[in-house]
């Protein structure tokens, strides 16, 4: 008997037609992380290839990899993210569900409590921080809770799977100074494989 494994084909079938049917946050949060709990589950889903560090460019010690992007804007991507690799408070400006697939990461969430009227600054607050570990979701939600900043503070690569409702490339987004408070704006422009 074969026992057949669930799949990144699996997967972004089943979020495409989850996206087809315009379901609620919640509906989709609920169903979304559940298959990407299946997939994160199975530890051939992703090529090697795609677990490992790019080695190359101004981030040499991370990978980001496109898996899929869709006509519905799903995106999927494998993230890689090196012995003490860093990124600090950024946002996303679109829903995501990230799951770690291998290794952990330190993710640290913040809550703006300015007033959002100025449009180069906002005051952080540290929320939480978790050591999110293999199998475990974080949810991004717009302008409700999406500013995190990850770490790698282990000794090995820490691999993601990210899903978002855009492309990332060309969504403007914004990363924060926690010392200044300036938001800075920026563009993802490329993935490493394409």
């Amino acid at each position: 008997m074969t026992i057949v494994k669930y799949s990144l084909e699996d997967f972004v079938a089943e979020m495409e037609s989850l996206l087809q049917g315009q379901p609620d946050q919640q509906k989709l949060f609920d169903a979304g992380s559940n298959y990407l709990s299946r997939l994160i589950g199975n530890p051939n889903a992703i090529p090697a290839a795609f677990r490992v560090p790019s080695g190359k460019g101004r981030r040499a010690n991370h990978g980001s990899y496109l898996l899929h992007q869709g006509a519905s804007g799903l995106q999927v991507t494998a993230v890689v993210w090196g012995p003490g690799d860093h990124a600090g408070p950024h946002d996303h400006h679109t829903w995501g569900m990230i799951g770690v697939w291998d290794n952990a990461l330190t993710e640290t969430r913040f809550r703006r409590l300015d007033d959002r009227k100025l449009q180069d600054y906002a005051k952080l607050e540290q929320n939480r921080t978790a050591l999110v570990k293999p199998g475990e979701i974080s949810l991004l939600i717009p302008e409700v809770d999406e500013i995190h900043q990850m770490d790698n503070y282990t000794d090995r690569p820490t691999v993601e799977i990210h899903v978002y409702g855009h492309d990332l490339r060309g969504l403007d987004r914004c990363t924060y100074s926690l010392e200044t408070g300036k938001i800075s704006p920026f563009v993802t422009r490329k993935y490493d494989n394409c």
